[in-house]
């Protein structure tokens, strides 16, 4: 049985709050970011989980405008790096600079846009390796070393990198080493044409529309502590290890894994599955993360930790396409299964209680 450290009365509260924070999050982003539910879900899982996000996505889709007004709603400095192929490390770190006058001259480190909470490191894969590895450093450590000095950087602490997937000239691409410190990579799809329609709308028409601040740093500190001490059950933290392996050569059941995949997810992929699990469920009130959690975002966490082959490019196979079938099937706890199909006969019989409901009230209204 593994030891897990109980929740307080204090984290029971701060539990509470952010179930109603997540809400009232979701409800200001509306304000500006028009649909893309499932993208907005995955940032805020990954960010209450600690870790960063790669967004993958043609420009003008609201990545920017995204993190930005996460940073407003949390109340928390935001800073944007343009990657490009002459950008250095000290660009993005800072450096030392020489400051004073005559004899009281001396060297004072200035901290680069790195320092802020909130950084969107537009197009990473646009600027050379050594800068790359300035900023994964950062995602790292928490931390940045300039002339043999390491300077803290300021918590809570989240990166956003975006790519097009579309322009790959004159680009690094990121190596596997690279990609393995995202806690998740999120496709960010074109809009629904309604969606479209209003997003045109509020773009066009009408002033940028304001956000009012939620959270504070402190208070977020204090809900990422409690997102760690979220209980989970030997069961399904079994689960999660039987996912990621599941998707290496080496350890797998499938025979479709073994032929098309050259390397799959690493325990950070086991870690990515239990914090997003875990930061699920705060983000909806529960004390308890489940299997479910896990699969809802199993594809995110482990998709780009998976390399596929030349057979699979042959057969024109993705690594989502594995995730997704190894989702299906790797056995799960005799117990989630019991469970899901509770809930799918009530959501069954909700839906019938509401359409007996409408019927109801259809009859008396036309009486």
């Amino acid at each position: 049985m593994n030891e897990q450290p109980a929740l307080s009365g204090e984290d029971y509260r701060i539990l509470k709050e952010l179930g109603t924070a997540h809400a009232a999050i979701r409800a200001e982003l509306s304000k500006r970011i028009v649909g893309q539910d499932e993208v907005v879900e995955q940032v805020l899982t990954a960010f209450f989980s600690g870790g960063h996000v790669l967004l993958l996505g043609v420009p003008g889709l609201a990545k920017t405008l995204l993190i930005r007004t996460l940073a407003q709603i949390f109340g928390m400095k935001f800073n944007r790096i343009q990657f490009t192929p002459d950008l250095m490390p000290s660009d993005i770190t800072g450096s030392d600079v020489l400051v004073g006058e005559d004899n009281e001259r001396g060297f004072q480190f200035m901290g680069g846009p790195i320092f802020a909470n909130f950084v969107l490191a537009d197009e990473i894969n646009r600027t050379p390796p050594k800068t790359q590895a300035a900023l994964l450093e950062a995602m790292e450590e928490f931390s940045v070393t300039v002339a043999g000095k390491r300077y803290p950087l300021p918590q809570p602490y989240f990166v956003m990198a975006t790519q097009n997937p579309i322009e790959q000239e004159g680009t690094y691409l990121l190596p596997a080493a690279a990609l393995d410190r995202f806690m998740f990579t999120v496709l960010v799809d074109y809009p629904l044409q309604a969606e479209e329609m209003e997003m045109l709308l509020q773009t066009t028409s009408r002033p940028e529309q304001p956000v009012k601040t939620l959270l504070d740093a402190e208070r977020v500190l204090r809900m990422l502590a409690v997102v760690r001490r979220i209980n989970v059950r030997d069961e399904t933290v079994k689960y999660a290890i039987d996912l990621v392996r599941a998707t290496r050569p080496e350890t797998t059941f499938s025979p479709v894994v073994k032929d098309m995949v050259d390397c799959g997810g690493s325990p950070r992929a086991t870690q990515a599955l239990i914090l997003g699990a875990k930061a699920r469920a705060a983000l909806d009130g529960r004390d308890e993360a489940f299997p479910e959690d896990m699969r809802a975002i199993a594809l995110p966490a482990l998709h780009h930790r998976v390399l596929t082959n030349f057979h699979a490019e042959a057969d024109n196979v993705t690594s989502r396409d594995l995730v997704r079938d190894l989702i299906k099937q790797v056995p799960r706890p005799m117990w989630d299964t019991q469970h899901e199909e509770v809930r799918t006969r009530r959501n069954l019989l909700g839906g019938i209680k509401k359409w007996l409901l409408g019927e109801k009230a259809k009859k008396a209204f036309a009486g």
